[in-house]
């Protein structure tokens, strides 16, 4: 009996050189941010208070591929490429004939994927001569990978966190300390958009970016760095469906369907697009399933319009599903998916058609979650249980039409952090927080005026 494998892993070598670049496979321009100033289409030079200029570039360009810089690349080396499993035990359990593949980012030093982008944002913010670094993080695993880049770059690092994630995770905190970040909790009193939000302590992503952007605003010697949502985040996560095509083809098989969690859209974006890309190109037929959670579902409930990446109003506004700017979502443990709106490029890619979006209960996403971990041994970050849901989910169709489906799922990062949780789920205690659609249609109907219609 042949042996059947279970890891599929690439030499250094194999790293990619080059960024995917989506837009220029789609048709027509792509819907241009707008400032806050003036609601006109905003340029580079809108952008130039908080972002270096190859960043900048990077944000607005139509070319297919973008390359990596060498240095960018020689730090993924730390731990790129990342490995892709089959699910074995996994799909035995389900009793499932589809085969099941998940490519792994817990594996960096932040234990997610996040890196992939914090590395590159903090090279060119040193190239280009700034000293600190100011962001927002949820669950905290942007946070920690970007005081991760800033110390391997000689940055500083700024972070504020979602007060429900502070609360919740003290110890992703202290991995951020490690490597020598300043976290705040948000909202903070710190800020003027701080104190505008106490009404709300459990802070929303929203909140923290708006916090983090008028603190890079303020300062000459400090730059902003987002970490998910707009298009040079998206970008630089591409390294993760490149390499994930080479590793498929080791394996001898391709996709049937690509499966992926999503918050600002940036972990999805990075495995669900170069094989996009080949649908757009070639003709394949690949489904894509983005997974959020029902307690703030944006692709599923939010609308199509321009809004504000933040809650206050202080970003260019984005042509994106949004739930409202000022929607703050019920402190869902998957921190890391509590954002009101998505990246414009993934809500773009939703609207035509190309992606279906679901929305998953957090008892339901944990309850896979341990399914997932007694079986392949390792423990998701909540977030990333959301895809594990979501994958089980076509696996058990799967059986059910008795057709031998390829799955394929984005394991964004581990859950050692984030233990309360499935304390709590162990426990029976894990609540089900409620989407309220009351809330979200009363933040809709504050949307910006004078934005043009795009829904």
């Amino acid at each position: 009996m042949a042996e059947e494998r279970t890891k599929f892993l690439l030499d250094e070598r194999a790293i990619p050189t080059h960024w995917v670049n989506l837009v220029a496979d789609l048709p027509g321009e792509p819907l241009p941010p707008l400032s806050p100033a003036t609601l006109q289409p905003a340029g580079p030079a809108d952008l130039a208070a908080i972002f270096p200029e190859a960043l900048i570039l990077q944000e607005v360009s139509a070319a297919p591929e973008v390359e990596i810089p060498e240095p960018v690349r020689e730090a993924y080396k730390l731990w790129r490429p990342t490995p892709l499993f089959r699910a074995h035990r996994l799909e035995a359990e389900l009793g499932t004939p589809a085969h099941i593949y998940y490519k792994y980012e817990g594996v960096s030093p932040a234990g997610s994927h996040k890196p992939n982008s914090a590395i590159a944002q903090a090279y060119e913010n040193a190239q280009a001569g700034v000293d600190k670094l100011v962001t927002e993080t949820g669950a905290g695993q942007w946070g920690s990978s970007l005081a991760f880049a800033c110390s391997l770059f000689g940055l500083r690092c700024e972070v504020f966190m979602v007060g429900s994630s502070y609360d919740q995770k003290p110890y992703r905190r202290s991995m951020m300390q490690t490597w020598g970040a300043t976290v705040h909790r948000s909202p903070s009193d710190l800020t003027e958009a701080g104190r505008s939000q106490a009404s709300h302590p459990t802070g929303s992503l929203g909140i923290a970016i708006s916090e983090a952007v008028e603190v890079a605003a303020g300062d000459p010697n400090a730059n902003y760095a987002l970490g998910s949502v707009l298009s040079h985040v998206c970008l630089h996560q591409t390294v993760i469906g490149q390499e994930s095509i080479a590793q498929m083809e080791m394996a001898g098989e391709e996709p049937d369907v690509v499966v992926g969690c999503v918050g600002g859209g940036s972990n999805f974006a990075g495995l669900a697009f170069p094989w996009l890309r080949r649908n757009l190109r070639d003709g394949a037929t690949t489904r894509f399933v983005a997974a959020e959670p029902a307690a703030c579902p944006t692709l599923t409930k939010g609308v199509y319009a321009y809004d504000f990446g933040d809650t206050v109003g202080l970003t260019p506004l984005m042509p994106m599903y949004t739930l409202g700017h000022d929607f703050v979502p019920p402190p869902v443990h998957a921190g890391g998916l509590r954002y009101h709106g998505d990246a414009p490029l993934l809500c773009a890619v939703v609207k035509a058609g190309l992606i279906q979006a679901v929305a998953v209960r957090q008892n339901p996403t944990f309850e896979a979650a341990l399914q997932f971990a007694r079986t392949e041994g390792i423990i998701p970050a909540p977030e990333a249980a959301h895809a594990v849901r979501a994958a089980i989910d076509e696996a058990l169709a799967a059986k059910e039409a008795g057709e031998e489906r390829v799955i394929l799922f984005g394991l964004s990062g581990h859950g050692h952090f984030d233990m309360a949780a499935y304390d709590a789920y162990l426990a029976g205690t894990l609540e089900d927080p409620e989407f309220d659609a009351a809330d979200a249609a009363a933040a809709i109907a504050r949307l910006p005026e004078g934005t043009p219609a795009i829904a």
